[in-house]
């Protein structure tokens, strides 16, 4: 089980890595030069982004998306969620790879530095983790994550409405926190196994999965559409590891290697320090993370 927990979670690093570019490169595509589709804030418009939902490349990355999620729910079953998730973050390394091919954008040697911060700190937090996934969890935890992840998924689309086109950054870290729930709900979700379709779908955390995954697709878009590709997926990368590691360690029995504890607390602020390197300096307005025959910093 742990063989294909691992080969899952790998799968969907693949597969979120590509569905990023893809999605990228459609919604720009997408977007118009006319202020029709922005709102009057600088953000893309409802209108806009419905657009981009049309476009081929980004319908094949959305299909990468689908993908992504089975081998990230998988290995989220299998495995601790900071190993699993920790995992499917390589994602990161995917999207800088394939952004420089179908995106042109360039990375520099501090760039690929901080994200080199990022993954040496992710497989940190990999090598600490316990090979065993063991759940302690009752209702009220199910219904406490569907609570919370209702209130911040309102509040954090109030917010990154209002900021409209500096809203990028927020967006990727409300999309990396809708991710990070979903991972959990996936893991303590009853009716699985033995499956039981009642007990599936009145279980709280079916709703969760729902309302994040919807969420979470629509923010990353409307990001991916105002900031940088890189930028953007470094900051949803913390969240979808660093909120399922904490909540897996402290209410679900995940724990690290006796002995290796220190290992993980280093890995864990290394992720987040270098995740923000990566988002800062990929955000420096010197074109080199505009698509081709786009003006860095253009949007719909």
């Amino acid at each position: 089980m742990f063989t294909i927990g691992i080969v899952a979670a790998s799968l969907a690093a693949v597969a979120y890595g590509l569905s990023t570019v893809l999605r990228a490169l459609g919604a720009r595509n997408a977007a118009g030069p006319d202020t029709a589709g922005v709102t009057a804030e600088g953000g893309p418009s409802l209108r806009s982004t419905l657009d981009t939902f049309r476009n081929p490349a980004f319908l094949v990355g959305t299909l990468m998306v689908i993908l992504g999620f089975a081998g990230g729910a998988v290995a989220a079953r299998l495995l601790p969620l900071f190993l699993a998730q920790t995992i499917v973050a390589g994602n990161l390394i995917v999207t800088a790879l394939l952004g420089s091919v179908l995106l042109g954008t360039k990375l520099r040697g501090r760039d690929l530095g901080a994200m080199g911060v990022v993954v040496a700190s992710l497989c940190m937090l990999g090598a600490s983790a316990s090979h065993e996934a063991r759940t302690a969890h009752d209702m009220t935890f199910h219904w406490a994550l569907f609570i919370v992840s209702t209130v911040v998924a309102v509040v954090g689309l109030i917010v990154v409405r209002l900021l409209g086109r500096r809203g990028a950054i927020l967006a990727g870290a409300l999309a990396g926190a809708m991710y990070g729930a979903l991972a959990v709900a996936v893991r303590v979700l009853d009716g699985v196994h033995p499956f039981d379709p009642a007990a599936l779908l009145t279980d709280p955390a079916a709703w969760t999965i729902a309302l994040a995954g919807a969420l979470a697709f629509y923010v990353q878009t409307v990001a991916l559409q105002l900031g940088p590709v890189n930028a953007v997926t470094a900051v949803l990368v913390v969240g979808e590891v660093g909120i399922p590691s904490v909540i897996g360690v402290l209410f679900l029995g995940d724990r690290a290697v006796d002995g290796l504890g220190w290992l993980a607390y280093i890995g864990f602020a290394g992720a987040i320090a270098g995740a923000f390197a990566v988002a800062w300096l990929t955000s420096q307005p010197d074109g080199n993370d505009a698509p081709r025959g786009v003006p860095a910093g253009s949007t719909s």
